[in-house]
């Protein structure tokens, strides 16, 4: 056998479509364009994360967006600066700062602040400018979220993607503790977790995993298909290791260990 694909294969490793969107916090340019070179390919997409591109060096800003476009990833803002825009009455202003810079998508919120537009006047503003949006579910503050309150978000995830929404996306922040579908241990509530997976299909949620433990549990609990999001760029290749069972940790996981090998009696 000759390179890591062919070896893979031969391990019996499944392919699996890229289901990681990483954020870049505020990282310097050159480590992510290092980032990309090694793992566009894993990648279902990258968040330029919190509001961090707004006070960077423009051109840095710049060459990030081109960066990830020249690897073919697909690029999304975070949803604060959306919220905060929203809240000093900028959205329009916004949503050109990102279709001029080449955004692909923008993130929109309500997790800390109201937005008194309509989804379809969100999107028709975004369309307009040529900009793809999804919607982040959950409040960043206040504790995990409730039953009740998932149903509520669940009704309001529908609203944006029948308005042309992408996806949805579940909130964790940068914790996994004390929030959303994680308790103040970070301990998955896989209930919740299954009423969004049940809602929108794990084609279009998003699940907020910053840290290993709430990536595992997610992996372990949906299989390997399941979308990850707040996912840090140098654990990307910890979490596709885990998706194909090439991790210790996976490799006894029914469902992602992989499977028996076709060359494994060839006595090589």
């Amino acid at each position: 056998m000759s390179g890591t694909g062919e070896f893979l294969t031969g391990l019996g490793v499944r392919e699996i479509p890229p289901a990681t969107t990483p954020f870049d916090p505020g990282g310097a340019p050159v480590t992510l364009e290092g980032h990309l070179a090694q793992s566009a390919h894993l990648m279902a997409g990258l968040k330029i994360s919190m509001a961090c591109w707004m006070v960077a060096q423009e051109s840095e800003t710049r060459r990030k967006l081109e960066a990830a476009a020249g690897a073919g990833v697909s690029t999304v803002s975070g949803g604060g600066p959306f919220e905060i825009s929203a809240a000093q009455g900028l959205i329009g202003p916004y949503l050109d700062l990102c279709a001029d810079l080449g955004f692909t998508r923008i993130e929109c919120a309500e997790g800390f602040s109201g937005v008194e537009l309509s989804p379809p006047e969100v999107m028709a503003m975004a369309s307009q400018r040529g900009l793809e949006a999804q919607f982040e579910l959950g409040r960043k503050h206040g504790g995990p979220m409730s039953p009740s309150e998932a149903r509520e978000l669940i009704a309001q995830g529908h609203e944006w993607l029948d308005a042309g929404a992408t996806s949805v996306v579940v909130e964790a922040r940068e914790s996994a503790e004390d929030v959303g579908m994680f308790d103040a241990e970070g301990a998955l509530n896989t209930a919740l977790a299954e009423q969004f997976a049940a809602a929108f299909s794990l084609e279009r949620v998003i699940f907020e995993a910053p840290t290993k433990a709430s990536q595992f549990a997610l992996i372990d609990h949906f299989g390997p298909e399941v979308r990850l999001g707040n996912v840090l760029l140098e654990e990307v290749l910890r979490v596709e290791i885990y998706r194909r069972g090439l991790h210790s940790d996976a490799f006894g996981v029914e469902g992602l260990r992989p499977r028996s090998p076709d060359w494994q009696n060839s006595g090589r």
